[in-house]
């Protein structure tokens, strides 16, 4: 995988880390040493849902003589692992057992000594997507996750072994305290990201850095690659991992739901009956999607159809409290702003045009987006029902920060402007933004010269790119096939491992 040195500049520096107290430096500089054959494999759980897949996962991994362990920050996920058969540790147990060494009072021995140099950039996904201001609370979770991961990953180096962590890719502090220590310690962390192309996954190792795959493709087309794309072109459907398909409903569903509720009734009576959960925060979870349901009912009135737009630059919202956002490009976290910004300097021939999510109406704030329109009228919101490869299809050019939109448009041959940590930053006739003062003159030159269109063989070789970079599987799909599937790549992939054979064949 190309280092962090391929990045922006400012994006690059955020995903360097020193290693035990050794000088900052791009992970994929730092010399691993050989280890002995089949090290264990750490794997996180956060919630019993995720626990539900990683079981089976493990089971089918244990059976071909893989040595899995769990670090489960979730009592009902470590229970139900334990009676399984399958080692794990509790994390709050484990957090609690360190004692001092996981209050707030250590948070700087913790960050220096993990090698965090920017920590309220690591805490910030937790703010957003809990609602959190307490910055005591914060530090604690995060000395409470190094101090659980240290002591998931001590036992498993004895011996001179260096076991492997594998994580799905997440901003939780959970998470960001295992990637960190995991780093400290010199071992290999491979994050589990959905890739473009529906039942595929790719593996990042060592980086929270999207996959930066070549500037110029070499690979033709294979025929399976191009009917799964000349059948997303005709389906014009959304690319929706199985893990995230509930949040793609409109925002009075997600409340009024019996599933939900269900699971909201359980949550709670697990929180009353003292289980611990990573994901605890029932409050700020049911206030946010009630705010979701009012935003959608005060944003009535504010669409424009796609038929009365005109010439447009399409952006289309990302997830707002998404990793792509929140440690990815915590620049552009401000969509509405940035919105702002682009109506403000776009070329006057053309309207700016955005809509929201299909995942996450109503996430943003009503009043905002009311207030951009009033102050706007070259600013239209489109309808959140509309097909987003229609819009793309419609559009004279998309701008897009890192949204899996950027790359459905390069496949409808559309000019994309990418702004940030990207997949597809280095495709075949993207136009790369390395900084913000820079897209009202390449949004100007575009205009005044739109160019050729992209090259047709040049896309189809990036996205063929992109197939080989990835593995069959997804994540928390709850059948025995899929958990085998998953199995069976996160095996082979990680055989590849530069250390040795990390995976017995």
């Amino acid at each position: 995988m190309p280092g962090t040195a391929a990045l922006p500049g400012a994006v690059a520096q955020r995903f360097k880390f020193p290693r035990n107290g050794s000088p900052p430096g791009d992970i994929d500089e730092i010399p691993m040493t050989s280890a002995p054959p089949s090290p264990p494999l750490l794997i996180t759980t956060l919630a019993e849902y995720q626990t539900a897949f990683w079981l089976p996962v493990g089971q089918f991994l244990r059976e071909r003589g893989v040595d899995v362990h769990f670090l489960s920050f979730d009592d009902r996920s470590h229970e139900r692992l334990t009676a399984a058969g399958l080692p794990s540790v509790n994390a709050f147990d484990a957090a609690r057992a360190a004692g001092s060494a996981a209050t707030a009072a250590s948070f700087e021995e913790w960050t220096h000594r993990l090698g965090v140099a920017d920590p309220n950039l690591w805490m910030s996904h937790e703010r957003v997507a809990f609602g959190l201001r307490d910055g005591g609370e914060l530090r604690r979770k995060f000395c409470a996750a190094a101090a659980a991961a240290e002591a998931a990953l001590g036992p498993l180096c004895a011996g001179g072994r260096f076991p492997v962590v594998v994580q799905e890719l997440g901003g939780f502090l959970s998470v960001v305290g295992t990637f960190f220590a995991a780093r400290a310690r010199g071992l290999d962390h491979y994050f589990i990201e959905p890739s473009f192309f529906k039942g595929r996954f790719l593996f990042l190792k060592n980086t929270y850095a999207a996959k930066k795959l070549s500037a110029n493709p070499t690979v033709d087309l294979h025929p399976e690659v191009r009917r799964v794309l000349e059948k997303t072109r005709a389906s014009q459907s959304l690319v929706i991992p199985v893990k995230d398909k509930h949040h793609y409903a409109a925002p009075e569903r997600k409340i009024f739901n019996a599933r939900n509720v269900k699971r909201l009734l359980q949550k709670w009576w697990d929180q009353r009956s003292g289980k611990r959960q990573e994901f605890g925060y029932l409050g700020a979870h049911v206030a946010g999607h009630l705010r979701m349901v009012v935003n959608g009912w005060r944003l009535k009135g504010s669409y424009t159809s796609l038929e009365s737009l005109g010439r447009f630059l399409y952006y289309p919202l990302h997830v707002p409290g998404d990793v792509a956002l929140t440690l990815r490009a915590p620049e552009y976290f401000d969509q509405l702003a940035l919105i702002d910004y682009v109506a403000r300097t776009a070329p006057a021939s053309h309207r700016v045009a955005f809509k929201e999510h299909p995942a996450m109406i109503g996430a943003l704030d009503a009043g905002r987006i009311r207030a951009l329109l009033r102050r706007h009228d070259n600013v239209a919101l489109l309808p959140p029902q509309t097909n987003n490869y229609e819009v793309l299809k419609a559009a004279d050019a998309v701008i897009t920060v890192n949204s899996k939109s950027g790359a459905e448009a390069l496949l409808l041959g559309k000019p994309v402007f990418v702004l940030g940590d990207a997949f597809y930053r280095f495709a075949p006739s993207v136009r790369r933004v390395d900084h913000l003062s820079q897209l009202p003159g390449a949004l100007r030159a575009f205009v005044q010269s739109p160019g050729t269109a992209p090259d047709a063989r040049a896309v189809e070789r990036f996205f063929q790119e992109v197939w080989d970079a990835t593995w069959p599987g997804e994540l928390y799909q709850p059948t025995p096939d899929a958990a085998q599937r998953f199995a069976d790549s996160l095996r082979q992939a990680l055989s590849t491992n530069d250390r040795t054979a990390v995976i017995p064949a």
